[in-house]
């Protein structure tokens, strides 16, 4: 059976709404925890535009892990509401509020309501390169091909 990795992760809370929650799994494989928008009134999102929602939460992740932030399955499928830079990245050396630029891609207006669970965040191991500058690159099959390529 493979064992889920775990790390410590500090988290503040900076919502002042009452019976806020902070993010928690859902269920024990969970993959990621939601995000719940930290504001006094329903915001507006009409069709095509983007509002930035803040989730009351700011993050101290050990150097080596970042957070995702990705888009909730029923909001997009029901309401065509999603995170425009999906997925979205919180840095391990970030401190601030964590906030959620929504958009919406229905044709209808949507109401953000305080505390409804607006994304995901996932946290994921991060992997850092050295750059080799070179004048050829190996060859493979593919080559150049690019968009669609592959069928």
């Amino acid at each position: 059976m493979n064992k889920i990795k775990s790390a410590v992760v500090l988290i503040k809370k900076l919502s002042n709404l009452k019976d806020f929650n902070i993010p928690a799994y859902q269920s024990d494989e969970a993959a990621g925890v939601d995000l719940s928008a930290s504001i006094e009134q329903p915001v507006k999102i009409l069709p095509w535009e983007r509002e930035i929602i803040p989730c009351g939460i700011s993050l101290s992740m050990p150097r080596g892990l970042e957070a995702q932030i990705r888009p909730r399955s029923g909001l997009a499928f029901k309401h065509g509401i999603t995170i425009l830079n999906t997925p979205g990245t919180i840095d391990s050396d970030y401190r601030g509020e964590i906030k959620i630029v929504l958009i919406n891609l229905s044709k209808k207006e949507f109401l953000i309501q305080p505390k409804d669970r607006i994304a995901q965040m996932i946290f994921s191991e991060v992997t850092q390169v050295t750059f080799k500058e070179v004048d050829d690159l190996d060859s493979t099959n593919r080559g150049i091909d690019g968009f669609g390529s592959t069928g």
